[in-house]
């Protein structure tokens, strides 16, 4: 028997989405004002959802715990109160919300072992929300 665990988690970032392969002209065209110079910032609700079988003597996917253990770990605390545009990931790659929801879904995909991760999906906005299951290899 195969049953999914979706689990939530928030963390707040700022992120400045530019490329520096554009001009000024064209990063404003492209991105409005997220290509403030300031940048902005986002209060993100990251939902990762696992599966796997049912085990039998503990009755779950996998140990809640160890998930959220392993993204308060690896992710939030990677991620929280950061301007994105300084970490490593993100020095060749826009920090889009479609960037981070990819280079989340590696991390949890190389790291957490305990059960099989179907999707990463992150809402930004009220209005925006992006979602990804793997698919072609991400190179950073």
């Amino acid at each position: 028997m195969k049953a999914h665990l979706t689990r939530r988690y928030w963390f707040s970032a700022s992120h400045r989405l530019h490329s520096d392969e554009m001009s000024a002209e064209e990063n404003r065209a492209t991105y409005g004002k997220c290509n403030n110079p300031y940048g902005h910032g986002h209060n993100y609700a990251l939902e990762v959802t696992v599966s796997g079988p049912v085990d039998a003597s503990t009755g779950m996917v996998c140990n809640l715990a160890d998930l959220d253990g392993f993204v308060a770990r690896e992710i939030l605390s990677r991620y929280e109160h950061v301007n994105l545009n300084t970490l490593p990931e993100f020095t060749r790659r826009v920090p889009t919300t479609e960037n981070l929801c990819t280079r989340i879904f590696e991390i949890v995909r190389r790291g957490f072992t305990q059960a099989h991760l179907e999707k990463v999906r992150i809402e930004e906005t009220m209005m925006n929300s992006f979602e990804y299951a793997g698919g072609a290899e991400v190179r950073h």
